[in-house]
């Protein structure tokens, strides 16, 4: 058996090979986001835990359909807010942001689908009432229901580099279309997207996959 100086010495080792673990995974692989509202309804929930691939961005690998995590490109958000508790509970908070499990609250992030890719154009809308993707309507099953595709008009041709993201609850979502008059013209920068949406985590009542749609084929 080992002796309990030996485990003394090398817990400490443990401890930080766990760390360096943890650092990898955050930095190359998955992180962990809270969905904070209800712009991607029904596809996810508030308060749904997600987990996000983080692989497709590393290799520029962002497909149309794709539901993404994404920093605020331009001050699409109000400002961030301080973390909360008290002494301990911050600790704790900015040891699990260290490790990955919780977001970096001083980094806003938002979560949309991709509508469109470089080359794209989307027109809003067709005679049914549909987004024209490349001259071809749109089939978006995801959408909320009772929502249309869009109650706003627009023409937009993604430039390279850039994506045009829009939430599955068009109504209660401040996407691309309300940000066209940004330094970014309502596009996401590539450098901006954290990873792709593979599954909900917690609750365990919504747990399951969240699959690529692509809008059309």
């Amino acid at each position: 058996m080992p002796r309990k100086g030996s485990l003394a010495r090398e817990f400490p080792i443990l401890v930080i090979v766990a760390l360096l673990v943890s650092l990898f995974i955050k930095t190359f692989l998955v992180q962990f986001f809270f969905i904070p509202s209800g712009s991607m309804e029904n596809t996810l929930q508030i308060n749904d835990r997600v987990a996000v691939n983080k692989l497709p961005i590393i290799s520029r690998n962002i497909h149309r359909g794709d539901v993404v995590v994404f920093r605020d490109p331009a001050g699409w958000l109000p400002g961030a807010a301080p973390v909360s508790g008290g002494k301990v509970a911050v600790k704790i908070k900015e040891g699990l942001v260290a490790v990955g499990v919780l977001p970096n609250p001083a980094k806003q992030y938002l979560v949309k689908r991709v509508i469109g890719v470089a080359g794209d154009k989307i027109i809003c809308c067709s005679k049914n009432k549909a987004l024209m993707i490349n001259g071809k309507e749109a089939v978006e099953g995801y959408i909320y229901a009772g929502n249309t595709p869009s109650d706003m008009e627009f023409s937009v041709t993604v430039p390279e580099g850039k994506i045009w993201v829009m939430g599955d609850h068009r109504g209660a979502s401040a996407d691309s279309r309300y940000h066209q008059e940004d330094i970014n013209k309502g596009f996401v920068p590539l450098e901006k997207v954290t990873g792709r949406v593979v599954g909900i985590i917690w609750p365990f009542k919504n747990a399951g996959l969240v699959p690529s749609q692509n809008p059309i084929k």
